[in-house]
């Protein structure tokens, strides 16, 4: 993938603000491209679109992938490289003023967790991206543009920030919220529920639901749902003849008949009629 950079500055020039954007930017980078070790004299916030790279501060080392954001302090002596076989694209923004420290504190940012993950539908792409463009425009409203498009940004790093340090420590905590999502899927799978409303009634995070749960159980939410769904609906084939196809998929919370159709095909490599008449078959041949 060719390397490729892009950047511009706010038009509005810095003097002494509570808060101001220097600039904004967006880079593909080559397979090891490294930066530092240097310190910078302004807040550095990116976050990866695509691809791996590795991230050291004077307190720790991180692997980072997709989804993820760090943050560089000021006077703070860091590296940064991307992955020899995966190199990152990013986008960044660059921040100064009175208020900046006090901001980034507030969002639960400090010297020794500069790290955060984003969600699926997160905005802060497309929030870099306006930063970039208004910039780029040189439009008189760009500067309030970089304020207010900061502010959502910080404000998204808040809740996963939040959600990190208020987390149960130590393997059992996660274990514990994993059995509470088994638990809620076991007991909820009859009816239409999503996994959003599933991370809403628990109080989590669903990117970091999503990821502790795939890395106990080797699936993610979304499959295990489904998975439990056509097993129960295997059941009810089996023991409940008088049932349609569509009351059976009604009744493990599958609303389109022909979707649950599909993914039971997708699971079992035949349609639920078919599993029916073969299951009937075995009992009578008995």
């Amino acid at each position: 993938m060719p390397e490729t950079y892009s950047a511009a500055a706010n038009p509005e020039i810095f003097q002494t603000n509570d808060l101001h954007v220097l600039f904004a930017g967006e880079s593909q980078t080559m397979a090891n491209h490294k930066l530092g070790p240097k310190v910078y004299d302004y807040f550095l916030l990116h976050c990866v679109e695509q691809g791996r790279g590795s991230f050291r501060t004077e307190f720790a080392h991180y692997e980072l992938g997709q989804n993820d954001c760090f943050l560089i302090q000021p006077d703070q002596l860091v590296s940064y490289a991307s992955d020899d076989n995966q190199p990152w694209s990013y986008r960044w923004i660059a921040f100064t003023g009175d208020k900046a420290a006090e901001l980034i504190t507030h969002a639960g940012f400090t010297p020794q967790l500069p790290v955060f993950r984003s969600g699926q539908d997160s905005k802060i792409p497309e929030l870099l991206e306006a930063v970039l463009q208004s910039f780029r425009s040189k439009k008189s409203s760009a500067h309030l543009l970089s304020l207010g498009s900061l502010y959502l940004i910080l404000a998204e790093a808040e809740e996963a920030l939040v959600l990190e340090s208020t987390l149960p420590a130590g393997e059992s905590g996660v274990q514990r919220i994993v059995k509470q999502m088994i638990h809620y899927m076991s007991s909820q799978y009859a009816h239409p529920v999503s996994i959003e409303q599933m991370c809403s009634s628990l109080g989590y995070n669903r990117a970091y639901l999503s990821r502790i749960f795939k890395k106990e159980t080797g699936t993610t939410p979304v499959t295990y749902l489904l998975k439990l769904r056509i097993d129960k609906s295997r059941q009810l084939l089996r023991q409940r003849p008088e049932l349609s196809i569509e009351q059976i998929a009604s009744s493990v919370g599958l609303t389109d008949a022909l979707y649950f159709s599909r993914q039971f095909r997708r699971f079992h490599d035949e349609s639920p009629s078919e599993y029916r008449r073969n299951a009937s078959g075995k009992k009578t041949s008995k």
